[in-house]
C-alpha cells in the first residue's frame, strides 16, 4: 500500500490536541473590525474545536498528525 498524502491546506489550519481532537482558529477576525464589538473580537481570538460532524473527514485528510 502506498503512503497517504497529508492535505496541506487542512494541515496549516488545524492542530491536533493531546486527546486527539482537532483544534482550529475562528474566522472573521482579519479585517472590517471597526463595526465589530470588543467582546466579539476578543472571542474571535480564542481557538475552538472542530465540529464532530467534520472530525472523521478531517482526520482522514491528516493521516500522520
Amino acid at each position: 500500500m502506498p503512503k497517504i498524502k497529508t492535505h496541506k491546506g487542512i494541515a496549516k489550519r488545524v492542530k491536533k490536541t493531546s486527546k486527539g481532537k482537532l483544534k482550529r482558529s475562528k474566522a472573521f477576525h482579519s479585517h472590517i473590525l471597526t463595526k465589530k464589538t470588543g467582546k466579539r473580537k476578543r472571542n474571535l481570538r480564542k481557538s475552538t474545536l472542530i465540529d464532530k460532524t467534520y472530525e472523521k473527514r478531517y482526520k482522514k485528510l491528516l493521516p500522520y498528525k
